[in-house]
């Protein structure tokens, strides 16, 4: 069964880190595009962050020099690594995947993690 589950969500001050993870299985993630999705509440689904099978990576200009995306593709394993956060960063963060190219389209993706939740407190 192919899977994607998400952790590292939880409650932080604004300005503090926070850590997601999205873990991969019943499927090769190798060859996938894995994205980072946010949703908050009243609002439509963003993309955060994606990651290419090579390493290349590419962000939302909300949060780039704050995020990091990153993927071990031995451990079919990707990360969000979340610094200085903002009240504004707060929804639930969902982990995606697609074949090849990456999208900023969440309707592209037909892989989707059930989402953690990101509380940000000022």
């Amino acid at each position: 069964q192919v899977q994607l589950a998400e952790s590292g969500g939880g409650s932080v001050q604004a300005g503090g880190s926070l850590r997601l993870s999205c873990e991969v299985s019943g499927f090769t993630s190798v060859s996938n595009c894995m994205g980072w999705f946010r949703q908050a509440p009243g609002k439509e689904r963003e993309g955060v962050a994606f990651i290419l099978p090579n390493g290349n990576t590419d962000y939302s200009a909300s949060v780039k020099g704050r995020f990091t995306i990153s993927r071990d593709n031995a451990k079919k394993m990707v990360f969000l690594q979340m610094n200085s956060l903002k009240s504004e960063d707060a929804g639930t963060y969902s982990c995606a995947a697609r074949r090849y190219a990456c999208m900023w389209q969440p309707n592209a993706y037909g892989l989707w993690g059930q989402g953690t939740q990101v509380t940000v407190s000022s």
